[in-house]
Order: C-alpha cells, then sequence, then structure tokens
C-alpha cells in the first residue's frame, strides 16, 4: 500500500467521523487510484472541450499527476427539518430534494451540504497534517458523478500528491 493510500484512507475516517447536522449521515466515500484516476483525468478534459466549461483541463492535467483522489457526496440526503429556509423554502416538507438533474442533484438542504463542506475540511485537514499536498476540486466530482466512480447527488474530489513542490498550486 502506498503512502498516499494511506494518507487517502486516513481522509475517509476523517470526513466519515465529522460532526453532521441533527446526528444523520449522509456522506459517501469512495478512494481511487491508478487507471481510474487516469480514466477520470482524461474525461475531466474530454468533458471540459465538449461543454466548453473552463478549467476542466487544468484540473484534470493535476488529476493526471496525482497518484490517489479520494471523492466525498453526499447521497440522498433528507432535510434536517429544522424550518430555517436556509435552501430557499420556509418548510422544509416543500424542499423538492434531488427534484432536477445538472452536474449534480438538487436541490440539497443547505444543513446537508454544511455536513459535506465539513467533511471536506476534515478530510483536507488530515492530508495537510500527513504533509500530503491536496485540493478539493468542484470538477473532479463533476466527472467522476458522470462516470458513475461514486453513487453521490453532489460530490468533490481531492487528488493527492507528493513532490517537493504543490502541484495545484501555481497552475
Amino acid at each position: 500500500m502506498s503512502e498516499l493510500r494511506i494518507v487517502a484512507d486516513m481522509m475517509a475516517l476523517a470526513a466519515r467521523t465529522a460532526p453532521k447536522a441533527v446526528g444523520k449521515d449522509f456522506i459517501v466515500i469512495r478512494i481511487i487510484e491508478g487507471d481510474d484516476v487516469r480514466v477520470l483525468a482524461a474525461k475531466m478534459l474530454e468533458f471540459g472541450q465538449q461543454t466548453g466549461k473552463r478549467n476542466f483541463d487544468r484540473d484534470g492535467k493535476n488529476v493526471a499527476a496525482s497518484d490517489v483522489v479520494v471523492l466525498i457526496g453526499i447521497k440522498d440526503a433528507q432535510s434536517t427539518g429544522l424550518n430555517c429556509g436556509a435552501c430557499g423554502v420556509d418548510i422544509c416538507e416543500l424542499l423538492p430534494i434531488n427534484s432536477f438533474e445538472e452536474e449534480f442533484r438538487g436541490p440539497q438542504c443547505a444543513y446537508r451540504l454544511l455536513d459535506m463542506g465539513i467533511a471536506l475540511g476534515s478530510a483536507v485537514k488530515t492530508a495537510s497534517i500527513l504533509n500530503a499536498d491536496n485540493r478539493i476540486m468542484y470538477r473532479a466530482g463533476v466527472v467522476a458523478r458522470r462516470l458513475g466512480m461514486i453513487e453521490a447527488d453532489f460530490v468533490m474530489g481531492i487528488p493527492l500528491s507528493a513532490t517537493g513542490k504543490s502541484i495545484y498550486f501555481d497552475r
């Protein structure tokens, strides 16, 4: 097992144990490596070319230069029932969760998105403590989801690298 795979496993642990609103867990996690990373990178470049969307090529090149990618998302996330209105509706029962499909499925309860954000933050904090270069990438999540690499409604990818200088900055 490579050192970066060990880091990825620790990141997954941090994401899994991160606090969740009202104690309900809708976080999904998958670690990809090897050929799956290369496929993801190639498909990111292809998606950017097909859609004309910016920076899929840049991020795809970063993923191609990475050894491991941690995918973190949410799946079938129920609203919290707090009726806070942060999602745009006053009453949680009126939120049409997963009623449309674009790059991601939505809308989502704002608290469930916060849960995902806290899980992402816990994961990258763990990578940082373990000195692994990383970057949260929305574009990696879009393509990983389209490829069926993870069953999630909303997902982000975190590629990992260990070189003399972080490949994810000064791009």
